[in-house]
Formats: structure tokens, C-alpha cells, sequence
């Protein structure tokens, strides 16, 4: 019984913050969208370019560079300093997305070798639990599933603090390279960087979102294992 308890709950609450949140999916794949700004960005160095350039800015220019064109995210991978650029050349949010991932290298190495290890340790945590209801072999199942509420707290104040610090100082830090490489007129720069402004209104709030119903999903998803088996 309790875990059908749990398993409502978790429904409510996923619900309710998406609605508190304002989280729109469709709307975080179209904020980005304006083709104004897509040509004033064309005249900016390459990704590849642009992110030594803010490497440099941030005196962190050990950190390797590689362009993924197969994929669309971007990111910055801590356990090989690496960045990967995804497939973002033609649009003006570039000039934040690469601020961003230069960003997160030069973030506690601590904090970002912690972040990388701890949410393998788990993603594999809840993978063995899962399967060990499966196939009915796991004791005190309440117990694990605590143990997991746990784990869940703690990844998500290190990942939301990592992905927030981010997103907060790479607006700053795009204006500041715009303003500098002269490219944009003070005008076309004031736009870009409103824009930026805009996109992390919805994104800050947004991503935290992201993480917290990716939770409540595997809670969820224990919590009917729990019920069933």
C-alpha cells in the first residue's frame, strides 16, 4: 500500500511543478528560433574558433575541443576536460551555449569530477534495484527505495548547482566577448544579449525542472516494481 501511496504522490507532484514551472518542451525547442539573429551571429569565428577564444578569456586553454555534428547538444565532459560543440554553427544561441560549456570548465574540479562519477554510481544504483524487484530477490525494498530518495538529493544539488552557475554567468560572459570582438554594432549586441535573457527566463527554470521529473520518474518507476513485485 505504501508504495502505491508513493507512486500518487510522485504523480501529483510531477504534475503540479510542470504546471508551476511552466514547462513547455515544444517552447524550449523554439525559443531559440529567430533567423535575425542566426545572420547576425554568421559573422562570429567558428565554434571551434570561438570557444578557444573564450578558453583564452577565462584562462583555461588546456581544455581540448571537438566538433560533433551528428548530434545537437553541447558539452563540456569533465573526466577527459574535453568540450564537445554539437551541430549549432547556424544558430545566434551558439555564442551562449559555447560561453556556457567554457564555463563549466573552469568549475570546481572537484565538484564536476564528483558530479561525473556520483551519477554513474547512480543511474547503475537504480538499474540494479529495479532488477532485483524484478526478479523478487530484493529485501526491504522500502529501505532501498529511501536510499535512493537520497542519492536523488544529492545529485540533484550538485548537478542543478553545476548547470545553474553555468547558465547565470554565460550571459555575462557572451556579452563581454561581443562587446569586445566589435563585430555587432552596441545595438545588435543589446539584442542578442536581450534574447539570451529570455531564453534563460525559460531554460533556468526549465532545466531544474528537467532534473527533478527525471527523479520522479525512477521514483515512480521503484515504486510500481514495488507494487507489482
Amino acid at each position: 500500500m505504501e508504495f502505491v501511496i508513493i507512486a500518487i504522490i510522485t504523480l501529483i507532484a510531477t504534475i503540479v511543478l510542470a504546471y508551476v514551472f511552466d514547462y513547455n518542451k515544444k517552447e524550449m525547442k523554439h525559443i531559440g528560433e529567430n533567423e535575425e539573429l542566426d545572420e547576425l551571429a554568421k559573422a562570429y569565428p567558428s565554434n571551434i574558433e570561438m570557444c578557444r577564444e573564450y578558453l583564452k578569456k577565462v584562462k583555461n586553454e588546456k581544455v581540448q575541443i571537438e566538433e560533433n555534428d551528428g548530434s545537437e547538444a553541447s558539452l563540456y565532459i569533465a573526466i577527459t576536460d574535453k568540450i564537445s560543440i554539437g551541430n549549432i554553427q547556424k544558430s545566434y544561441t551558439r555564442i551562449q551555449t559555447i560561453a556556457h560549456e567554457c564555463l563549466h570548465s573552469i568549475q570546481s574540479r572537484k565538484l564536476l569530477l564528483f558530479n561525473f562519477i556520483f551519477a554513474n554510481v547512480y543511474i547503475i544504483y537504480f538499474i540494479i534495484i529495479c532488477v532485483l524487484m524484478l526478479f523478487k530477490i530484493l529485501p526491504y525494498k522500502m529501505m532501498f527505495l529511501a536510499i535512493f530518495l537520497i542519492l536523488s538529493m544529492i545529485y540533484y544539488v550538485v548537478r542543478i548547482f553545476l548547470e545553474n552557475d553555468a547558465m547565470i554567468k554565460a550571459r555575462y560572459l557572451a556579452k563581454e566577448y561581443m562587446e569586445e570582438k566589435k563585430i555587432s554594432s552596441s545595438e545588435e549586441t543589446e539584442k542578442l544579449v536581450a534574447e539570451f535573457d529570455k531564453i534563460n527566463a525559460v531554460g533556468i527554470k526549465c532545466i531544474n525542472y528537467h532534473f527533478f521529473m527525471q527523479i520522479m520518474i525512477k521514483v515512480f518507476i521503484i515504486a510500481v516494481l514495488g507494487v507489482v513485485f
